[in-house]
């Protein structure tokens, strides 16, 4: 039962995390290394989760993905996407996930390794939290979704390399590249929950596929679903509440949260060391 219950445990953490903008992946490796969850490899656990929360995007932008999906094959045929929004935001998913597509590829071991360090980590936590407040104070966060334009779409995308360092969060870093461009809160959340879709998918497979090869007992994969499940639950209610959240509130009280949680771990470093 242990297993279990620190199996669901990670998945609320991974659930709440990815989608508010405090970075799932650097709470996974703070939270590992504090439980000593060591059943089966931390990274494809972790992955496990990353899938459950892939199904709360799929599961809460539902209609939106499927008329994206019909719009693209619409555009194979009748390009039209200057006016057409639902080609416009398939064209914008599909060119502004290159970039994390390429930067996990040439990055993947150092994002499995060196990356994962807690002192990095807790680096990152506390720089994007720093660039919270100062594109909260500066930027003027005017454009709704529909007024994206290519650029923004493309430097998006290229902010989610980023995610690929644990600590920096993927829901934060593109959303703070929308704003820097001029969108609302809940419109750059939206397009970067819509975002992590495709990367979420590729990575996730990828994994399960080594971890199928690797051979699993049927209790690790039921562990492992446990987790993904209670992610996933608990995932499609973190952007239910963020985006509504966002429409009222800033990004500063994530940003605090970030700077105090980063000097927390950085105290217990430097005490243990």
């Amino acid at each position: 039962m242990t297993d279990y219950f620190y199996a669901a445990l990670l998945g609320i953490i991974q659930g709440l995390t990815e989608f508010w903008p405090v970075s799932s992946s650097g709470h996974l490796v703070i939270a590992h290394d504090l439980l000593k969850f060591g059943f089966v490899d931390d990274l494809t656990f972790d992955v496990a989760l990353h899938m459950g929360t892939l199904v709360a995007v799929v599961a809460y932008f539902w209609h939106d993905i499927i008329a994206f999906v019909i719009a693209f094959f619409q555009s194979l045929r009748n390009w039209n996407v200057k006016n057409d929004f639902n080609q416009r935001m398939a064209w914008f998913i599909l060119v502004a996930s290159i970039p994390a597509g390429i930067g996990g590829f040439l990055l993947e071991k150092w994002a499995d390794t060196t990356f994962r360090s807690l002192w990095l980590v807790s680096g990152f936590m506390a720089a994007v939290g720093l660039l919270f407040i100062i594109v909260e104070r500066f930027a003027p966060k005017r454009k709704e979704i529909e007024e994206m334009g290519w650029g923004t779409a493309i430097l998006i995308g290229c902010a989610q390399v980023l995610a690929l360092l644990p600590g920096t969060s993927r829901s934060g870093i593109t959303t703070v590249a929308g704003l820097a461009q001029g969108m609302k809160r809940s419109a750059a959340a939206r397009f970067s929950f819509l975002l992590s879709a495709p990367v979420i998918f590729g990575a996730g497979l990828k994994k399960m596929g080594e971890a199928y090869k690797i051979g699993l007992t049927s209790h690790q994969w039921l562990v492992m679903l446990t987790g993904a499940i209670t992610a996933g639950i608990v995932g499609y209610f973190a952007i239910r509440t963020l985006l509504r959240f966002f429409e009222r509130h800033s990004l500063n009280v994530f940003a605090y949260y970030r700077l105090l949680l980063a000097a927390v771990v950085i105290i217990v470093l430097v005490i243990s060391s």
